[in-house]
């Protein structure tokens, strides 16, 4: 029982402490609370494996709350994806919600709490309110507004929620402190005014709530046990808790929010902001782009929601801010890859191999596996005929003794097929090879007699039969950035380390039996990478993604 405890994180150690200390198991409650004003990153991955994890662990409902109180940036858009995301990765939540089903109890509270002498408005503009503020060594000052009375506020903020006021020339703010150490404390704003339709309640409100209002008082209202926030929000606990103060019952649960820390991946940013420009500077094709950092791109560029998990599970739960380097992700993705994927041969930058003493126009069906690490995988066949195609890289005239693959003189043997002996070649008016004559042993046929009987050649080549070759526009998706934190530079903008060479688009040629491949099916390109069907596929028009190579080569590439 110790050691299990000792393997808990600290987040789980919070709440063993609270069953400990008074809890019981049908009191909890977690929540998973995005705003919907953009599509759910890497960086949400963590927030979402912890709290739906934490319901799996503990038998416990999980809400998924939109934090729906900013209509300018909010979009049904982003609702449905982020929908669809949390349901990939593999969690399915007890209710959905959204803070706007709590305008009006939020509103009525803040009615309260000017009845109390807890709120007033305030018709300072932002650049007043900043400076009476004071700074972190120096107190505020109260506003010229503070001292309204309860009916003189109660009165101006009807005419807020009626809206009578423009945009920016009204607010409602606590009463707190002014003198405050807590920056966050002197008189936060809990409303403004908004003219602008809500994707839920279209024209109801002209004023909506501030987050710091709006998230514990959803957290009390569902009865959330523990509110689970990043780093970024220890500074709000505070205000947090003074607003639960003005509205908690004794008889009712009362939530409590703790931080971890954001796990930044490197080489990408998981800003939604910084997301949102590299779609508008269409930088990207969209938010589902395979660069992106978003769930929508990787799971288009090929990710499993398995490695994702796997990944999450890997790095933890800290109180630290840390930057994780994406091979590690990618390490996760190979490893799960590698036992459900299909291995399939496809040539990405093909030379013509020509077997001269293979007769002219006969087909021959060869077995292959499937998956070697997985033998319920089977097998199929692919065709072999007089004139295949291999990868240009694959032939040189002449090399060393190092080079096992095909020169001039030299003998490989194709995948599953036969050992062919390169005899001559033939260059155009520049000198590049444009095919290869070659020569094949018949008696060497992968899979004939015992494995003792079979002649031993160093090499393996990857091939397809041209006569049979499919053609497919093939994506190869590079890191987005160069730099490993671009948006971490003071002097320069995050822009400015753009990848020039993320995204480079040629045409493939690939085995017969991908004809029939569905958007989202996942291969491995033997000896190339994993690759995924793209949604641009359709029928007579194959578009492969690549997902990842079959080894970490950038950290070679950046080191040179």
């Amino acid at each position: 029982m110790s050691e299990a405890v000792e393997s808990l994180n600290f987040i789980e150690h919070i709440v063993e402490d609270d069953l400990k200390n008074g809890y019981s198991k049908k009191e909890l409650r977690f929540r998973f609370p995005p705003e919907p004003n953009g599509y759910l990153h890497i960086g949400h991955a963590s927030s979402i494996c912890l709290n739906f994890g934490l319901g799996l662990r503990y038998d416990a409902p999980v809400n998924l709350r939109f934090d729906d109180t900013n209509p300018a940036k909010e979009e049904q858009e982003y609702v449905d994806a982020i929908k669809k995301d949390v349901e990939w990765l593999g969690f399915k939540w007890d209710t959905e919600r959204y803070a706007s089903d709590y305008f009006q109890q939020l509103y009525d509270w803040a009615i309260e709490l000017i009845k109390q002498g807890k709120a007033y408005v305030d018709e300072q503009s932002s650049e007043q309110m900043a400076e009476q503020k004071g700074t972190p060594t120096q107190a505020g000052t109260n506003s010229p507004f503070r001292d309204r009375s309860v009916d003189e506020n109660l009165a101006i903020f009807q005419k807020m929620k009626d809206g009578e006021f423009q945009e920016g020339t009204h607010v409602l703010r606590a009463k707190i402190d002014m003198a405050s150490s807590n920056m966050l404390m002197r008189d936060p704003i809990m409303y403004r005014v908004l003219h602008k339709a809500h994707h839920r309640t279209n024209t109801d409100w002209c004023i909506y709530p501030m987050y710091d209002w709006t998230h514990g008082e959803s957290d009390y209202i569902e009865q959330v046990s523990h509110s689970f926030c990043t780093l970024e929000f220890a500074m709000h606990r505070e205000l947090y808790d003074w607003f639960l103060d003005q509205v908690t019952d004794a008889n009712k649960l009362r939530p409590k929010q703790r931080e971890f820390a954001r796990r930044n991946l490197s080489h990408t940013v998981v800003s939604k902001r910084k997301l949102l420009q590299l779609v508008e500077q269409n930088v990207v094709t969209g938010w589902d782009d395979p660069r992106m950092s978003t769930l929508s791109g990787l799971r288009r560029r090929g990710y499993t929601p398995e490695s994702i998990r796997n990944f999450v599970e890997t790095i933890g739960i800290a109180k630290r801010d840390n930057l994780i380097d994406v091979s590690l992700l990618e390490f996760h993705l190979r490893d799960h890859l590698n036992k459900i994927s299909p291995r399939v041969m496809g040539v990405l930058d093909p030379v013509k191999v020509v077997i001269t003493n293979y007769p002219e126009g006969e087909v021959e069906w060869l077995q292959t596996e499937n998956n070697p690490e997985d033998a319920s995988a089977g097998k199929r066949e692919v065709p072999f005929s007089r004139e295949i195609y291999i990868e240009k890289e694959d032939f040189r005239e002449e090399a060393n003794r190092k080079f096992f693959r095909l020169k001039l003189g030299g003998e490989v043997r194709l995948k599953s097929g036969f050992i062919i002996k390169a005899e001559s070649c033939t260059k155009d008016t520049d000198g590049n090879i444009i095919e290869i004559q070659c020569t094949y042993d018949p008696k060497s046929k992968s899979g004939s007699g015992t494995e003792e009987s079979l002649r031993k050649v160093k090499g393996t080549l990857h091939w397809v039969s041209v006569a049979h070759a499919l053609k497919a526009e093939v994506r190869l998706y590079d890191r987005l950035f160069t730099d490993e934190s671009p948006d971490t530079h003071k002097d320069k903008d995050f822009m400015e380390f753009i990848n020039p060479n993320s995204l480079k688009v040629i045409t493939g040629y690939l085995e017969p039996s991908l004809a029939t491949a569905k958007s989202g099916d996942r291969f491995q390109f033997q000896r190339l990478g994993y690759f995924c069907v793209d949604p641009d596929s359709k029928e007579g028009k194959l578009v492969f993604n690549k997902t990842v190579g079959l080894r970490d080569t950038w950290a070679k590439v950046q080191n040179k």
